[in-house]
């Protein structure tokens, strides 16, 4: 069976937005390219679908823009290229090597972890609160930032039950940034 990994960007204070990390470094964004790579496919949400498109899809001209640096091209095209699908109720079409998942969640998601493979990423933050309560993660990866946001969405908030995690590996990287990776203890 696939693992479903949910990773995330997260500050101490717990908030999940985005803008509230360090600006990326080549450091981290080799740590995004490999977990990326670790995946044979993608799973987000409407608006995390949309945001990392608008953000990582090639331009029709095939060049990358300007403002990305060399650095940043290895996750752009690995992202880019990545297999995903797409859990919305109200988009009628994806397309950026995208599917829909429709109907029950639970059967949707289990039927991606059957297929053959390496595994399943989840990013974003509404679906995967909806995943964690279904027990459908297997691998929690907080990149937890050296910064105290003070607003924003916090990790996971309203989760319905307690999850028990265990840590099984811990990676630190010069900008002070802390990757823990856990697994729900058994």
């Amino acid at each position: 069976m696939r693992p479903l990994r949910y990773s995330i960007n997260v500050t101490l204070d717990g908030c999940c937005h985005h803008e509230a990390a360090l600006p990326p470094d080549e450091e981290s964004m080799r740590f995004w390219t490999a977990e990326l790579e670790r995946a044979d496919a993608l799973i987000f949400g409407r608006v995390t679908y949309r945001m990392m498109e608008a953000a990582w899809r090639r331009p029709p001209s095939g060049a990358w823009p300007e403002w990305m640096d060399d650095w940043q091209r290895p996750f752009a095209e690995t992202i880019d290229a990545a297999k995903k699908h797409v859990v919305s109720t109200t988009l009628d079409v994806v397309d950026w090597n995208a599917e829909l998942l429709r109907g029950d969640l639970r059967q949707a998601v289990e039927r991606l972890k059957q297929e053959p493979g390496d595994g399943l990423f989840v990013g974003g933050v509404t679906l995967p609160l909806a995943l964690a309560d279904l027990g459908l993660i297997d691998e929690y990866v907080f990149v937890v930032q050296p910064v105290l946001a003070g607003h924003g969405p916090t990790l996971l908030s309203g989760l319905r039950e307690r999850i028990r995690l265990e840590v099984v590996e811990r990676e630190t990287f010069r900008s002070g940034v802390e990757v823990v990776r856990l697994r729900p203890h058994a």
